[in-house]
């Protein structure tokens, strides 16, 4: 049996392993050891097992992840996530559909934070569901804007995906971040523009609010002073050069736990829960990451990727066709996976594509974590949208999803920009001179 061969069969029982629900960081551990041993032997892949356990305990590029998500869920304990809504209620409740685009603001701010989707969906329902519906907004407008801009928790830096994609490519995640920041600027304006789109064709869903006065809105203002201080601190600490990026993520969750403290806002049974859900967050990505590291070795063992690379490379297809083939899959994928996983499962394959294809790494990076979050709100799945109708009882599935659709066509059209002009993802890493 050629190597190959041994490849697929890894795969197939990859999946295999998924579709009988056990999690996917053992499934690729399990998969990846038994390929190896087929192509070696046992105690090399014991070996190996060991070998990529050790090193993602000791990687100091790891403790990003539990330090970010310990800030995170600080920051949500804090009611951070209420006063940066309120704030930005203050300065576009008054417009048409004002509501909605002060969630879509908040979700941006509070994903800033909190670098998470299904924490800034989750969030960002318990606080703005309720003000839209009890202002006139229709319960498919307040949904779906919601969902939609929980999408941007990922993509607005300092993200947890970033870092895990710059660890696994070994691409610098600083300029990751630095990548990121146009597209999620472009991600917000497009989401405005969807909201006024689908009040031009359906203005009964959502009326203005009374206009807030200057004074109104430097109370707002001051009212989310702590989630500026954060803001500040820790993204102006990063691009300062004050900090490193584990650094400034140390600093943040020491400062938001403070803060959260300082108000009030976190009683010792939130402390707990802050730092068990932090736990068990870290140990779940930890669990895929060396998952991966093995599954990744068993694969570049069987020339698997370079045989689908060479594969690919021969097409007689344009290098763009081939990304669109790519989106598609991707929006499939985070249909059904959440986002870490769908990243993991698929580098292997596609990033020796995207290199031969001769595509910049930092831009496919914002491009592959931008598309698996489109999927993350696509029918028929959707993690987002079925995490937010968990959540309310009384809602229904199908009104959140066509809620979605304006956005949807929104984010898809950022896309085809983003693809087609790279410059707007590389222009910042360029002209500050980031390693690439």
């Amino acid at each position: 049996m050629s190597n190959e061969m041994v490849g697929l069969i890894g795969v197939g029982s990859l999946m295999l392993m998924i579709v009988l629900h056990i999690p996917i960081g053992v499934s690729m551990a399990i998969a990846g050891a038994v390929t190896f041993a087929f192509l070696r032997n046992w105690d090399a892949a014991f070996s190996v097992i060991g070998t990529e356990a050790t090193s993602a305990i000791a990687s100091p590029d790891l403790a990003l992840i539990p330090l970010f998500i310990l800030m995170g869920n600080f920051a949500a304990g804090g009611g951070m996530a209420r006063d940066v809504y309120r704030l930005a209620f203050a300065f576009v409740g008054h417009l048409r559909g004002g509501l909605a685009m002060a969630t879509i603001g908040g979700c941006a701010g509070f994903g800033a934070v909190s670098g998470s989707s299904i924490a800034t969906v989750t969030t960002m329902t318990k606080v703005a569901y309720p003000e839209m519906t009890q202002r006139g907004y229709s319960e498919r407008l307040a949904g779906g804007s919601i969902a939609a801009g929980g999408t941007l928790g990922m993509l607005v830096p300092p993200s947890i995906i970033f870092v895990l994609y710059g660890i696994l490519t070994e691409n610098f995640v600083l300029t990751l971040f630095t990548a990121a920041i146009v597209p999620a600027i472009i991600a917000v304006l497009m989401h405005f523009i969807a909201i006024q789109a689908y009040l031009r064709l359906s203005p009964e869903s959502g009326r203005s609010a009374e206009r807030t006065s200057w004074s109104g809105r430097l109370h707002a203002l001051r009212g989310a002073w702590t989630v500026l201080l954060l803001a500040v601190v820790v993204a102006g600490g990063i691009y300062s050069g004050i900090f490193t990026v584990t650094e400034s993520a140390a600093v943040g969750a020491v400062l938001s736990m403070a803060i959260a403290l300082f108000r009030g806002e976190m009683k010792m049974r939130s402390f707990w829960a802050a730092l068990h859900d932090t736990a068990a967050t870290t140990a779940m990505i930890y669990v895929i990451v060396i998952g991966a590291g093995i599954f990744s070795y068993a694969m570049t063992l069987s020339l698997l990727p370079e045989t689908l690379v060479n594969w690919i490379g021969g097409l007689p297809v344009p290098p763009l066709v081939i990304i669109a083939i790519l989106m598609i899959f991707y929006i499939i994928m985070g249909a059904i996976f959440d986002t870490i996983s769908a990243m993991v499962l698929t580098l292997p394959f596609v990033y020796p594509v995207i290199l031969q294809l001769g595509y910049d790494p930092i831009w496919w990076g914002v491009i592959m974590i931008m598309v698996i979050e489109i999927g993350m709100i696509t029918p028929p799945i959707g993690i987002n949208v079925l995490v937010m109708n968990a959540m309310l009882p009384g809602s229904s599935l199908g009104t959140i999803y066509r809620g979605i659709v304006p956005f949807l066509i929104a984010d898809l059209v950022r896309l085809v920009i983003l693809i087609l002009i790279p410059a707007l993802s590389l222009y910042l890493p360029t002209i500050m001179g980031m390693p690439r």
